[in-house]
């Protein structure tokens, strides 16, 4: 990949510097998580045009961070909320860094669930609670800080870094590929890094090297022109609930796989090597069942529960609606009946085949005397990057300095799109390292960032920007 041009870098004495970037660190850890939450104060909710305002004064927020740690700052105006668009370009034939995160943050509803208020951050054993603590406020901050710390004891960095903070993540990312179509010579980079992610568990980190891909859908059965009285018109006329009902069990046979013609069209089968490296991981099936309150897994069957959750790919229904939903009976004959539904995707799956697949089998499912409507939403295909890569080698090196253990390598179930953007548009491989933990409830209620994670993170990103400069 093209280095980005740039200026005079300077001498660092590579031992005493990091030695005294660590102090700072420490030392300045304080008034950071301070900094923290002043960010996390902001309701910058994308999906409710009510905090418009505030998600504004997110960007501005975070357009201050980058001129206090020294970088040049842009706001990049869209038809959505604006991108953040920092950088630093001196340091003369070093790898050029693209680090990307997010400023929006997620509805906090239900917020009769939440001990502290969501935007009213709260530090309680050990972690920090409040919207957007691990998803992204808290970890993109990481980089900043790092950053920061960087410049005010060197007066430079060793690598260039270009930051591109998005306020649309939560609703999509409607526009930010658009800016990247529209910016790729300015956004020329050798790797993105992207913390987004989590742990492998608590004390274990990990740096993910592949995400499924996804693609979301949404089937509506109609049936009558109206709510019918079941009593009159039951048995004489399709049921669009009890069809759909039967359509989506129509989705699986009785081994967990999937019915889609074509589905498992092309999926390599998982390696010997992969299926060793996985099955060493420290996860403990009894613990991972019971903190989901489940009394037993199920999924595609030869398969472990790691598996299935991060090698192969699925299709499950996120939500139905349909007929009454109110307190106690109501005797029809419902009208329609709708289905969301998610796909998530192992590489070599295409995106569009896949759609393609689940619409037919759905209209083969359906039974005569309803209408089948079908809606595609949006999709991603999955991604695997090599976990021996030099700049993974880096990320080892800084996260076990971080952290003071070696991380694991592991592949996510979820998802992101921005990851697929940046291969598809910029030709760039990511690092995904993930300082929270998958117990930190984000999406949900009760939100929060362990300090420790918070602290040891933004160590190993200052240690990363080192690392990525001597392989």
């Amino acid at each position: 990949m093209p280095r980005s041009p740039a200026g005079d870098r300077g001498t660092i004495v590579m031992p005493v510097t990091l030695a005294q970037i660590d102090r700072y660190l420490v030392e300045n850890a304080d008034r950071h998580l301070e900094e923290l939450k002043a960010f996390l104060k902001i309701p910058s909710v994308s999906a409710d045009s009510r905090h418009k305002a505030d998600v504004a004064r997110a960007a501005d927020f975070v357009m201050s961070q980058f001129r206090a740690a020294g970088l040049d700052a842009e706001l990049v105006k869209t038809a959505g909320h604006p991108i953040c668009y920092g950088t630093w370009l001196k340091a003369a034939g070093a790898p050029t860094v693209l680090i990307y995160g997010h400023y929006d943050v997620q509805p906090p509803d239900p917020l009769d669930q939440w001990t502290t208020p969501p935007f009213e951050p709260t530090v309680r054993d050990g972690r920090l609670y409040a919207r957007g603590a691990t998803d992204d406020k808290g970890q993109v901050f990481t980089h900043i800080k790092s950053l920061e710390a960087w410049m005010k004891v060197a007066g430079t960095l060793p690598v260039n870094v270009k930051f591109v903070i998005e306020g649309e993540e939560e609703v999509g990312s409607n526009n930010l590929d658009l800016f990247l179509e529209a910016n790729k010579s300015r956004l020329a980079a050798d790797v993105a890094v992207i913390s987004d992610t989590s742990q492998f568990a608590r004390d274990v980190p990990a740096i993910t090297y592949g995400l499924r891909g996804i693609v979301a859908c949404e089937v509506t059965v109609r049936g009558p022109n109206s709510d019918k009285h079941s009593g009159v018109f039951g048995g004489a006329i399709a049921n669009p609930v009890n069809a759909l009902a039967r359509m989506i069990a129509g989705l699986h046979d009785d081994q967990g796989r999937i019915t889609i013609p074509g589905f498992y069209d092309g999926i390599p089968p998982m390696s010997a090597d992969e299926r060793a490296r996985l099955a060493q991981l420290p996860f403990d099936e009894r613990q991972f069942l019971s903190e989901l309150g489940v009394d037993a897994g199920w999924g595609e069957a030869g398969y472990t529960s790691l598996e299935r959750r991060w090698v192969r790919p699925t299709c499950d229904v996120n939500g139905i609606t349909g007929g009454y939903q109110g307190e106690g009976p109501k005797t029809i004959i419902p009208s329609s009946a709708t289905a969301k539904i998610t796909c998530r995707l192992v590489p070599d799956q295409n995106p569009e085949k896949v759609v393609a697949g689940l619409e037919a089998r759905l209209r083969k499912l359906a039974p005569p005397g309803v209408k089948v409507e079908f809606r595609t939403w949006h999709g991603c295909p999955a991604f695997v990057f090599d976990p021996t890569s030099r700049y993974m080698g880096a990320a080892k090196k800084a996260i076990a300095t971080g952290f003071g253990v070696e991380p694991v390598m592991i592949r996510e179930g979820g998802s992101i799109p921005v990851v697929a953007s940046f291969r598809s548009l910029l030709g760039l491989d990511t690092l995904l390292l993930g300082w929270g933990q998958n117990s930190d409830n984000l999406h949900g209620p009760n939100e929060h960032f362990h300090l420790a994670d918070f602290r040891r993170g933004t160590r190993a990103s200052a240690h990363l920007w080192h690392e990525l400069c001597v392989v």
